[in-house]
């Protein structure tokens, strides 16, 4: 079974993320803060991590940048990053994060499973150049 773990605090882009992702083969997980994140990132080892970048109590640039640094240290693994972002003047947010990829809002089935798809084969989504 494969793990994705998404950061959000709203609970439409919760329905909407797992409406697109789960199936026989998958299961999303939702941590609903970002100081929440690192723990349940420990403990599942998903193959994804996707944040909402306006998540309460520490967003998603903060979130990506704390998984990053775990990273970097030798305590976690490298996770793959998807970043929601509310509009194409956040991709900057996204770059500087250092997330693997991002999709801006509204979502939809087909862009969420071809960004999932793209990172799972060790590539990059990004949506809009900004």
């Amino acid at each position: 079974m494969a793990d994705v773990l998404l950061a959000t605090d709203a609970d439409w882009t919760f329905d909407e993320v797992a409406g697109a992702l789960i199936d026989d083969e998958t299961r999303v997980s939702r941590v609903r803060s970002g100081r929440d994140l690192l723990a349940v990132t420990e403990e599942l080892q998903p193959e994804l991590v996707i944040l909402d970048l306006q998540i309460g109590s520490m967003g998603g640039m903060a979130s990506c940048l704390e998984l990053r640094a775990e990273s970097d240290a030798g305590r976690l693994p490298p996770q793959k990053v998807l970043m929601l972002l509310d509009r194409s003047a956040d991709v900057f947010l996204a770059r500087r994060a250092g997330a693997d990829g991002w999709l801006i809002k509204p979502l939809d089935a087909f862009r969420l499973r071809r960004g999932r798809a793209a990172l799972a084969e060790g590539g990059t989504f990004h949506e809009s150049a900004g």
